[in-house]
This record gives C-alpha cells, structure tokens and sequence, in this order.
C-alpha cells in the first residue's frame, strides 16, 4: 500500500513523507548502529583464558564451572599427576570428558570480531571527517549518507551494508558539515557550479532559475580554481619574495651606509690626525725661528755689553792717569809723562746703540703662508687618498669579452689581460665586434649603483680606458666623447687627456702605472685615479646614463710597434 501510494502522490505530496521516512531511518541506524558497537564495552577479562591470558579459542567448561581454550587445558593436564582446576584446585578423580561450550565459543568470536574490527580503524585527524555516532573516542568516517545526513565509521557504516532499506542510500566519501552541502530551496546536493552567478547549485536549481546558465561538475570548477589559486599563490609569493628582497636590500643599504659612515669617520680622523701633525710641526718650526732670532739678539748684545765693558775699563784706567798727573807739581815729569796721554785708548763713537731688536712683522703670516701652501698640498694627498680608499670597496669582477675584441687583440685565457699582436686574426663576424679600433669590452655591464676597477697600464705608450654606453658605433669612426658614448681617459707620450666634448688636458704623472675607474651611475660620475701615487686625476660629473654600461679598454698599436705591452685587469689591494 505504501508503494501505490507513493507512485499516486504529488512531489508537494512525496517530500514530507519522504523526509518523515528519513528521520525514522535515521532513528533506526543510530539505534541499530549503537547496538552493534554495544559488545565494544564488553572487557577482554570475561572472555580470556586464565591459563593463555588470551582471547577464548574452543572454550570447554570443566566440572568446577570454569572455562578453558581446550588445548590450554588439555596441555596443562598433561604435565600435572593430578587432574585438578588450574583456578580453584578442586581435584577430579578422572580426566573429564571435556565439551566445546558453544554459546561462549559464539560470543568469544564475535568478541574477537569486534575488538579486531575496532582495532584495525584509524584515529580521525585534525583533518579528517570524524564519525558522527561515536560516542567516546571518534573514528575516522569512511563515508558519509547523502540520506542521513551522517558520516560513519567502518563499524557503523555495517547496517547501510546490511539492512535493505539502508542499502538503498547514496554513500560517497566522507565530507563534514553534509547540511551545509544540501540545497536549502530543494533539499538536494550541492554538485553543479553555476559559472553565470558563481555560486553552487543542485541539480533542480538548473531546471528553475539557472536553467540558461551554463553549469559544470563542482570538482571540473574545483580544478579550474585550484589552478587560479596555485597562479594566485605563485603571485602573492612572488610578491612576498619581492618585498622580502627590498627589505634585504634596505638592511644592506644601511649597513653598507653604517660602514661608509664608519669609513669616512676614521677617514675625516687620519686626515685631521695629519693637518695637526702639520700644523703642531709648523708651531715649532715658528716657534724655533723665533727662538734662533732672539738668540742671535741676545748673542749680539751680549758681545756688544762686553766690548762696553772693555772700553770703559780702558777708559777708567786713563782716568785713573789723569788724575794721577794732574797731582804731579814736578814740571819735568809732568811733561814727560803727559806726552804719554796724547793718544787716547781706541774706541768707537758709542754716540747710538748698534744693537737692533728683531722685527717679526710678516714672520707668521710668511710662516702660514708656507703652512697653507704644504696643507693644500699634503691635504689633496689626503683627500685623494680617502676618497680612493673610499671606492676600492665597490670592486667588480670583470673579464674581457672575445666576441668584441679587434682582429689583432690578443686576450688571456682569464680574460684578465689584453695585448696588441702583429697581425689580424680571422674571426667570425659578430655585431659586438669592433671593427676599426683595437678596443675591447667586459662581459659584465652595469645600469645601477657604483663599481670600480683597476687595471695596470705600466710600460704602456698610448692607451685608453674608461667606460661606454652599450649602443656605441662598434663598425665605423667615431669621435670618443660623452655624446658618442664614451668617458675616457687618453694616455700618451704628452700626458694625460679626459676626452670630453672639450679635451681636458691633466698634468703629466711620471711612473703611471695603474690606474683606478670608478662609475657612479645614479649619480652620474665618472673618476680616474692613478693608484700607486693615491692621487685624483679626473672626474667626469653631471653625465646622463640611460643604457648598459661596460669597462673600455683600448691598446692603441703604434706604428713602430713599440707599444705591445698588456693592459692588465688587476685585484684591488686596498692599503690604508
């Protein structure tokens, strides 16, 4: 009756009844499944051997009452004189005829069964589905009723394999919150993907309000989600990555900062520490031409005190005469004796002192004049020896490029040296290559930030060296200068040349022999230093750096052929 009934009733008619049925179903497999899980709580004392200690194996009962797995029994027997109980020792007087108790055979296997079956299922995880009718500790759900609205473990899904009406249920892999996953509008599963409005939907809701949008299976759309979220992923990583990059690069900045501004303090220190030595050696060399001319005035005097002196004993002695003669009445010795006093002791006119103070006007202002100029001289060492000191620490590792070097440049294997040979090489035609000059370039170029480098250029003739922007003309003549591309420094036989778009022409330094480039490309410097002396040549400023830019160097074979040394790219030695 109920089946025709159901097949005659309307869907408005059908869904109560039907959800009725299910809450009775419910009640039945909660029941049924707890009663199945009931011999769980049973202990494995009451159906354990006293003599193995294990699970009942063909239990057999003896007179006393108590129960044995029979070959326990049956072996202990065989060792003992007297046929007792192994439990309460009461003594029979013939071996018993033992029988299988079949009832407790029954509950000790179906008691194995069970703790087996309990034994075997997994612990759920933090991740995992637990069952919903685990009372005390829950297992991990093996499936989950679309019907019931449940998810059960291996035990209590038994009656869904079992009873008929549950068999019928739709079963598929464990998911939590399965109340969350039914169709609020048609109690149905959530199993579609409406692609038009985004949102999940049943299949009835394809029929009604989605029905012209286009709808696919929620794992295909998973899928395609997944993937966007793994790009999503990447990006927001990339993103991660980037920041943690910058703020890498901010602690290197404020550290390199942190050491510059140690550097330049230890610098401003020794320099300082130098002026004073100059300017303390300048006190005393002051103080000590003072002192010589006070003492040649004070000598003077002195010998001038004592010539007085011996004047005025002379003069006192012919006083002592005269005074003396002029007592005597005796006119003859009188005569005789004045005749004596006609020439009177040598002398000179003491009418003005000849002794002259010394005069120290213009003495300091000569001395600080010498001072400022030996300063401007020992502090332009100093200055160009820190601030050479400064650059050496933005050192780069470069190597030449054979792809741009003239036919008759000869490189190293390390691309460390370069040197002009006698002939041209046949090599392949390639863009990079210079074609007129014997010049050659680095495989490093540099568009950011500072770097330096060093090469030695001793007993070269004529050379040049610098930096270029990578777009110069490599195939045809060129005029080097900033506005072609070049920022170089030009050695021959009459000095030193900055080829700027005005050659600046530099004093002549005897003994050149390595020479320091360092590139400033933020700022737009460009400076050369001659290494051995610490001393500043030029700095290009105010240069506009749009491209690439790479180490220069330029050999320059003479016609004679005398200029065949190498350029070499040296370490930098940094010495205080």
């Amino acid at each position: 009756m109920l089946r025709k009934r159901n097949l005659r009733c309307t869907d408005e008619e059908a869904v109560p009844f039907f959800r009725r049925k299910i809450t009775h179903i419910k009640y039945l497999t909660v029941t049924t499944t707890r009663m199945a899980s009931a011999n769980t709580s049973w202990s494995e004392e009451n159906f354990s051997c006293s003599i193995c200690l294990d699970v009942f194996s063909s239990p057999v009962s003896t007179p006393c009452g108590h129960n044995f797995c029979r070959n326990c029994i049956m072996k202990f027997w065989d060792e003992q004189v007297q046929y007792k109980c192994p439990v309460c020792n009461d003594n029979f007087r013939t071996r018993p005829d033992l029988r299988v108790n079949i009832l407790l055979s029954e509950l000790a296997s179906q008691f194995r069964t069970t703790v087996v079956r309990v034994k075997e299922q997994p612990f759920v995880e933090s991740s995992e589905v637990p069952c919903d009718v685990c009372a005390e500790t829950q297992l991990k759900a093996v499936k989950s009723c679309l019907v019931c609205f449940v998810s059960y473990c291996q035990t209590h899904l038994e009656p869904h394999q079992r009873v008929t009406v549950l068999k019928k249920h739709r079963l598929v892999e464990p998911m939590d919150r399965l109340e969350d996953r039914m169709c609020k509008k048609h109690d149905r599963l959530l199993e579609l993907f409406c692609k038009t409005d985004q949102v999940c939907v049943c299949q009835s809701c394809t029929e009604g309000d989605h029905r012209s949008h286009p709808v696919v299976p929620l794992k295909e759309e998973y899928e395609v989600k997944m993937a966007q979220l793994g790009k999503m992923e990447a990006e927001v990583q990339q993103m991660i990555q980037e920041r943690q990059n910058n703020i890498q690069e901010i602690k290197d900045t404020v550290k390199r900062s942190k050491a510059d501004a140690d550097r330049e303090i230890a610098n401003g220190v020794q320099v300082l520490t130098a002026l004073m030595r100059y300017i303390e050696k300048w006190q005393d060399d002051l103080n000590q031409m003072v002192k010589e001319r006070l003492k040649s005035t004070e000598k003077q005097a002195e010998d001038l005190i004592k010539e007085l002196e011996q004047e005025i004993e002379d003069l006192t002695n012919r006083s002592s005469e005269v005074k003396q003669l002029s007592h005597t009445k005796d006119h003859l010795h009188f005569l005789q004796a004045f005749r004596s006093l006609k020439d009177p002791p040598t002398t000179r006119d003491r009418t003005t002192v000849e002794v002259r103070p010394p005069s120290y006007v213009g003495t300091v202002r000569g001395s600080l004049d010498q001072l400022e100029e030996t300063l401007n001289m020992e502090l332009k060492k100093l200055r160009d020896a820190a601030e050479l000191k400064r650059v050496q620490p933005y050192e780069v590792d470069v190597t030449l490029d054979p792809d741009t070097a003239y036919t008759t440049l000869i490189l190293s294997e390390d691309g460390k040296q370069v040197h002009d040979g006698l002939g041209a090489k046949k090599l392949p035609d390639n863009p990079k290559r210079f074609q007129y000059y014997s010049c050659v370039l680095t495989r490093q170029s540099f568009s950011s930030g500072r770097f330096y480098f060093e090469v030695q250029v001793k007993d070269k003739n004529v050379w040049y060296l610098g930096v270029v922007r990578e777009s110069i003309n490599r195939k045809g003549f060129t005029t080097r200068s900033p506005e072609t591309g070049y920022w170089t420094l030009y050695y021959d036989k009459n000095g030193l040349v900055f080829k700027g778009n005005s050659a600046v022409r530099l004093p002549l330094r005897a003994e050149l022999q390595k020479v320091g480039v360092f590139v400033d490309y933020d700022e737009g410097v460009v400076s050369f230093y001659d290494v051995e002396a610490r001393v500043h040549l030029y700095s290009a400023t105010g240069c506009t750096f749009r491209e690439h830019l790479y180490p220069f160097f330029s050999t320059w074979l003479t016609a004679d052929s005398k200029n065949s040394a190498r350029l070499i790219i040296s370490p930098v030695n940094q010495t205080d």
